[in-house]
């Protein structure tokens, strides 16, 4: 009991005052993840086909804004992740469905149904409840070598099996399988930019920090070509829904393991994380799934690669 006191007021006492400007920031870098995801989906639908060429997509000006409006997404989460540990800024990023669902909602001018607006209650729930723990808990760690030799060595399997996915889906992509690679793989962008911050801050950027940065650039292009298959095979709802579990999944469980930036949590903390976590994640799957059964249940657009 007194072991769990010292530790949450350690971690109170590492999670400042200061910290708490990442929260904001990263609720606005959702927003614009979900307007960017929308006009990217657009833009490869926008002349009939499912458009997969990035020669091609970027002569559409839709599409152009989408991908400036994801660029000030990474901005701001960049901006988060300065202030704020791993574990708090990168659930936020859930958010960005709720925005999705309610847009499209709007533009359809149809109203969000009870089971829709019962599951975006339920991720705002969950969401808000994860950061709450997480932010009363989590802690930012000094980032050492073994921290990024480990994260490095992970991200190289996880580059080689998006390659294998791409790979696969070059004829006919599959939303679920490319959404989910690029989220791992979104989700090792997060940490390796929040360990990349880390070692600036330290003082200590050196040969190592660079085969990071290298490695992120290598993550964001695969990333980002199989986000474009996603959109070619599915809809916006479950492009976004699956980037908001699996990249927070694998960033916090990065923060988690390898960072040690729960180290300093009590049990009950862990608790809260699972039970938050479930809530935010049932929440996210009832709202993406309507989405997937109409999309697989259609006949779809014709898909052109090039």
């Amino acid at each position: 009991m007194l072991t769990g006191a010292v530790a949450m007021g350690h971690a109170a006492k590492v999670f400042s005052s200061t910290h708490w400007f990442g929260i904001p920031i990263a609720l606005l870098g959702a927003v614009f993840l979900a307007f960017g995801t929308i006009f990217q989906g657009r833009g490869v639908g926008a002349h009939g086909t499912r458009e997969t060429s990035l020669r091609t997509l970027a002569r559409r000006p839709v599409w152009l804004a989408g991908s400036a409006m994801l660029g000030a997404a990474v901005l701001l989460q960049l901006a988060a992740l300065r202030f704020s540990p791993l574990m708090v800024v990168q659930p936020i990023g859930a958010a960005a469905l709720v925005v999705t669902a309610l847009a499209n909602a709007r533009g359809s001018r149809q109203a969000p149904g009870g089971r829709q607006t019962a599951a975006i209650l339920l991720s705002v729930a969950g969401i808000a409840a994860f950061v709450a723990v997480a932010s009363a808990s989590a802690q930012d760690v000094e980032i050492s070598d073994a921290h990024l030799r480990t994260i490095l060595i992970l991200l190289a399997m996880a580059v080689a099996a998006g390659l294998l996915v791409s790979a696969r889906n070059r004829s006919r992509p599959n939303a679920t399988l490319s959404t989910a690679a690029a989220g791992v793989l979104y989700g090792f962008v997060a940490t390796l930019v929040k360990a990349v911050i880390g070692r600036l801050v330290q003082g200590d950027f050196a040969w190592l920090s660079i085969v990071g940065v290298a490695g992120l650039a290598v993550a964001v292009v695969i990333g980002a070509r199989l986000v474009q298959k996603a959109h070619a095979g599915g809809s916006d709802e479950l492009v976004v829904a699956g980037l908001t579990v699996v990249d927070p999944m694998t960033a916090v469980g990065l923060g988690i393991a390898v960072l040690g930036e729960a180290d300093a949590a009590p049990p009950a903390a862990f608790a809260g994380f699972l039970a938050a976590g479930a809530a935010a994640v049932a929440g996210v799957w009832l709202l993406a799934r309507p989405a997937g059964q109409r999309r697989s249940a259609g006949t779809g657009g014709r898909t052109r690669e090039g």
